[in-house]
């Protein structure tokens, strides 16, 4: 198993500087990440970084509440993808999914996907804030609405990906989308357990701590 192609490099903190950045890609690039993942003033800069490189441009949507408008979210996807992002991770209206409102949902999804066209769609659910069934409906929309992942969290909650989780994530997947697992992979052995449950993409902070050492500082994403 080659876990670096399954990191999605994270630095996603209101404290993010460029150097941070430059940071970020130089260490993608050196441990063959499958992309980095920033926030949108960062899209254009992260490119410039990782051109010529496999790494992609992962960019954040409606991050980290999803409490905003349908048209900002979808300007912002499509601006980061003019800026040089080649995937997209948007978090769903929460408060919307709460209240029972599927369709407005479903419908904020398929608008983003479609306005990015053939870029990958990640869509997070924020699992902690969500009940079983509301994990399930969640996960059910985001095929619904044709996204291309569904992942568990933003990491800024109150709680990140939980094995129990994907496991229920997976049952309504099935091979129809894939899953990232993100908040809280700090470790090899955690890594692992995500990827054989049928995780393809892991969303950390600490990706080259667990290409290298297999542990990473429990505060980090």
């Amino acid at each position: 198993m080659n876990l670096s192609k399954y990191i999605d490099h994270t630095v996603l903190k209101a404290t993010t500087e460029p150097k941070d950045i430059l940071k970020l890609c130089k260490e993608a690039k050196e441990h063959n990440f499958f992309s980095v993942c920033v926030n949108g003033c960062y899209v254009e800069l992260a490119a410039k970084e990782l051109k010529g490189s496999d790494v992609k441009v992962c960019a954040v949507i409606g991050f980290p509440l999803g409490a905003m408008s349908t048209k900002s979210k979808v300007f912002e996807a499509k601006t980061c993808i003019e800026d040089g992002a080649s995937e997209i991770d948007m978090v769903i209206n929460i408060g919307m999914l709460k209240a029972g409102e599927t369709e407005y949902v479903k419908n904020e999804i398929a608008a983003i996907k479609e306005a990015i066209g053939t870029n990958v769609l990640k869509v997070i659910i924020e699992n902690c804030y969500l009940t079983d069934e509301e994990k399930k409906i969640a996960t059910q929309l985001c095929l619904d609405a044709n996204a291309d992942f569904v992942k568990t969290s933003t990491g800024f909650g109150t709680g990140g990906a939980t094995f129990e989780d994907i496991a229920l994530m997976k049952e309504i997947v099935g091979d129809k989308a894939e899953l990232k697992a993100a908040g809280g992979v700090r470790d090899l052995a955690t890594a692992e357990k995500y990827i054989s449950l049928g995780v393809t993409r892991l969303g950390t902070s600490s990706g080259v701590e667990l290409v290298t050492t297999g542990t990473a500082d429990p505060n980090k994403y």
